[in-house]
């Protein structure tokens, strides 16, 4: 007899495939849905570089899950891919792009296989599966950012460094022949949102670490499929997207700040917006955003994007921090909602409501210069709040953070000195503190030793 707990794995496993890009959805039915034995073969490999760059491309024979994660001492980039082996020769070419200097490879549980990217400096891997199409198979592509191009020359004392900037996409609402909600004034939506979007990005621009990127520019159409595939080109660490809607109800008032939920919305307004926002892609006909199986859509979030989710929250819950500052919050928790455009599956992306275009009054504000700007000032609070604490590995705000202590309630100097190896006369003499003394919320600066 099959116990229920098997059949839910073999349905999660399928769906991995699916999800992957692998199996048509015909596949969940009938018999021998997985094949326990079967492994795909990595048929070949391809390594290119473009600016900062390195690319490699493995070519595959079905669809595979894979994880990626790197170590140091040695610097290395490892690929683990399930139930696969290699047929291929996976030598480097004699011109590889740095930071590559090799690629090894070896069985691991009998079934699955490694990989292992031997480096020549640190990087950032990213990678992605792409689904066979236009003449080619299943591809698993890894990027290595930061340290691919050739070292240019510098003065012999400045300091080089790796670290890169964290990439924010700002998505403006609508657009084109979508002018988004109307005010009864006569506000576009869409006018609104591009301003707003227009001002955060000047703002993130000026900040030390980040580094924006319009998702749209100007007044056109942009389906919401594309919107998302922007921000992953451009390999963003947060996605963005700002609206001002309407309500049934013109009092509605206040910002909200939403994640993706594909199990119910957290309130009535909040599943009225999302129907509202997914429909108006439709209905201009854009390509769909996800598979329309049923069973798939019931389990998209329970496979891939459980940690994307986690982190979106996060995000979510530090716009909410800053977005009290500027006017009344329509709700003080997270709101979930199953916008299409927070789709990404690698992507933590959140969708700001900034007021609502419906009333009357807060239509008065959105038109406002000095409201726009309080609202993009905001948001770019709370990625400050986000990204000190969630900054990923090799970037300046990452190297920044490490450099500095945030003091905590029970800390005192002595221990702050024991956890970074320094004495506390060298902790205090590079703070210039008189005493030892210090308080909660206190920012340290920490010494880094020389290696």
């Amino acid at each position: 007899m099959v116990k229920p707990a098997d059949v839910e794995l073999q349905r999660r496993q399928v769906l991995r495939l699916l999800l992957a890009g692998g199996l048509g959805a015909t596949a969940l039915l009938g018999p021998g849905l997985l094949h326990a034995n079967t492994q795909a073969r990595i048929t070949g490999m391809r390594v290119s570089n473009e600016g900062q760059v390195t690319r490699l491309v493995f070519d595959l024979s079905g669809a595979v899950e894979h994880k990626v994660f790197t170590l140091s001492n040695p610097d290395r980039v490892v690929i683990d891919l399930t139930r696969t082996r290699s047929t291929a020769n996976l030598n480097l070419p004699a011109n590889a792009p740095p930071p590559l200097r090799g690629v090894r490879h070896a069985p691991r549980n009998t079934h699955d296989l490694r990989l292992v990217l031997d480096l020549s400096a640190p990087t950032q891997p990213r990678s992605f599966l792409l689904r066979p199409g236009q003449g080619a198979g299943h591809r698993l592509v890894i990027d290595l950012q930061g340290g691919a191009a050739a070292p240019r020359p510098v003065v012999a004392a400045a300091p080089v460094s790796r670290s890169r900037d964290v990439i924010v996409a700002i998505d403006a609402g609508h657009g084109g022949k979508d002018p988004g909600a109307i005010g009864q004034a006569g506000t576009y939506e869409k006018d609104i949102v591009l301003a707003i979007a227009r001002r955060l990005e000047r703002l993130v621009n000026n900040e030390r670490g980040m580094r924006p990127v319009m998702i749209r520019t100007g007044d056109y159409f942009l389906p919401l499929r594309q919107r998302i595939d922007r921000a992953r080109e451009q390999q963003a660490d947060v996605f963005i997207s700002i609206h001002a809607d309407a309500a049934p109800n013109r009092n509605a008032q206040g910002s909200s700040v939403y994640i993706l939920s594909d199990r119910g919305a957290t309130s009535e307004a909040a599943r009225w917006l999302a129907a509202r926002e997914n429909e108006a892609d439709r209905r201009l006909g854009s390509v769909p955003i996800t598979n329309k199986d049923d069973v798939l859509a019931s389990v998209l979030l329970d496979l891939s994007q459980t940690a994307t989710l986690e982190a979106s929250a996060t995000l979510a819950d530090a716009l909410i921090g800053e977005m009290h500052r500027v006017g009344k919050v329509r709700s003080r928790q997270v709101e979930r909602a199953a916008f299409a455009v927070l789709r990404s599956p690698d992507v933590p992306s959140v969708l700001v409501e900034a007021a609502f275009i419906s009333n009357p009054e807060e239509e008065r504000k959105l038109r406002d210069a000095n409201f726009q700007q309080s609202i993009a000032q905001a948001i770019l609070g709370g990625l400050r709040a986000y990204f000190n604490q969630h900054a990923p590995p090799g970037t300046l705000i990452a190297e920044t953070r490490r450099q500095q202590h945030v003091i905590q309630r029970g800390e005192t100097l002595s221990t702050i000195a024991q956890r970074y190896q320094l004495s506390a006369a060298e902790l205090r003499q590079y703070n210039n503190l008189r005493n030892d003394r210090v308080q909660v919320g206190q920012v340290l600066r920490i010494p880094q030793r020389s290696s």
